[in-house]
């Protein structure tokens, strides 16, 4: 969860690697009582993301400058659109700037990229065949756990601003059993059922268990066990929506494996009630934004 705590240990460490010992230039170039004004800028079309982590790099680095958002998270932005305003000791702007930008950039970008792929997830709807999932109104866009070291709070968050939801946070949230799961457990002579049974004895009432399969053929073992989600590994379209009908609403559906936004859509027309997307945050290209000179 992206707290204030969260934002703060952060943005301190990244103000630390960028001038552990200050910044020589500023420091040589800038007169100490120098006061200006920037403003942040969109250069490309985008979904906002991080507006407190934009302010918090700046406050961090001097309480005394003023950041004045003109955007709020989830807002999508046009090209030359101005973001907000920063005003303050030129030596901080200056420092600060290129961690305010590091982070903004990113988490713009991620935001930007789950809107696309939730706006193709909405395709569906007009495709022929198409089904309404059993679980959600629409199938939901997720994210994963493929997410940068030390960045998973942040990156998370974009998702949500992006219209995204959010898989597990971490391995401690919900169980989740894999193909290399059940080959261990194989090996003591226990089947997946048999395996998902042995769980929920061991968890709490609340926890969440979800399994994934590869084949049509490990489904009916899955429901045999009582998972409450079945993720579809790498299925075919056709497979696809023959697990769902297999299901048939007795845990919630995933489907997983490289997603792209051209594929998404007929995915997400069988019915599936999850689409997880690693993409969103491993491959995601930062959004260009600029720190115009004011005065």
């Amino acid at each position: 969860m992206l707290t204030r705590q969260v934002i703060r240990k952060a943005v301190e460490a990244a103000l630390e690697e960028d001038a552990p010992n200050g910044d020589i230039t500023c420091a040589t170039t800038i007169p100490l009582q120098a006061w200006g004004e920037v403003r942040l800028v969109a250069r490309e079309r985008g979904v906002m993301s991080g507006v407190d982590v934009f302010a918090a790099a700046f406050k961090m680095q001097n309480p005394e400058i003023v950041v004045t958002p003109a955007i709020a998270d989830g807002e999508r932005f046009e090209p030359g659109r101005m973001l907000a305003t920063v005003s303050g000791p030129v030596r901080d702007l200056l420092t600060a700037e290129r961690v305010a930008l590091n982070f903004t950039q990113r988490m713009c970008g991620i935001a930007t990229m789950t809107d696309t792929f939730v706006a193709a997830a909405d395709q569906a709807r007009t495709l022929p065949g198409y089904r309404v999932p059993r679980t959600y109104a629409a199938t939901r866009i997720v994210d994963t756990r493929k997410t940068t070291p030390g960045l998973r709070p942040f990156e998370k968050y974009a998702v949500v601003c992006g219209g995204g939801h959010n898989h597990r946070y971490g391995l401690s949230d919900a169980v989740m059993v894999k193909d290399n799961h059940l080959a261990a457990l194989a090996e003591q002579g226990i089947d997946m059922a048999g395996a998902i049974r042995h769980i929920r004895e061991q968890v709490g009432h609340t926890t969440h268990i979800e399994v994934e399969v590869d084949r049509l053929e490990q489904i009916p073992a899955a429901l045999d066990g009582g998972a409450d989600t079945i993720m579809l590994d790498n299925f075919t379209l056709e497979d696809t929506r023959a697990g769902v009908d297999m299901i048939d609403g007795r845990a919630i559906v995933e489907a997983s494996g490289t997603m792209t936004v051209e594929r998404v859509p007929e995915v997400a027309s069988t019915g599936v009630d999850v689409i997880s997307v690693g993409a969103l945050t491993h491959s995601v290209r930062s959004i260009d934004l600029g720190l115009d000179w004011v005065r």
